[in-house]
């Protein structure tokens, strides 16, 4: 039994750590093998949208960003930093809850975007079209370009 403990407790140390990593080296969760993903930083095409270019001051844009997810109804901001963004999006009519991550990369001026369904295979585009919708947003108050 003891062992046992031990090895939870070592596993759970290495896998924090890990996650500690990948948000000081600026990588997005990966997206799954589904059509319910999109990503600034995926490889695959079928998934891939491309991350916000910031044109003028990065903090007068990341607040943007900030603000923008804050006029939603149905999205809410769970946790931040001054360089990651993680919120909830849910569905109007089954709450389905998908995961929106943002990661800002100050030095190439540019905001990584990831957003996810969370259950199911496909979402009918649903997570490209809000990406598009906040870039739109961004764009028209001419922050990205």
């Amino acid at each position: 039994m003891t062992f046992k403990i031990l090895f939870y407790i070592i596993f759970m140390t290495l896998s924090g750590a890990n996650q500690a990593d990948s948000g000081s080296k600026k990588l997005l969760p990966p997206c799954r093998d589904t059509p319910n993903c999109v990503s600034s930083q995926t490889q695959d095409p079928k998934q891939f949208v491309a991350p916000f270019k910031i044109k003028g001051n990065t903090t007068e844009a990341w607040q943007a960003l900030k603000d923008t997810l804050n006029q939603h109804s149905r999205m809410t901001i769970t946790h931040e930093t001054p360089t990651n963004i993680h919120a909830e999006a849910t569905s109007l009519v089954l709450h389905f809850v998908d995961d929106i991550d943002f990661i800002l990369d100050a030095e190439n001026k540019t905001i990584h975007i990831r957003s996810s369904s969370r259950v199911g295979h496909s979402e009918f585009g649903v997570n490209h079209k809000r990406i598009e919708a906040l870039r739109l947003q961004l764009q028209k108050a001419q922050l990205i370009s």
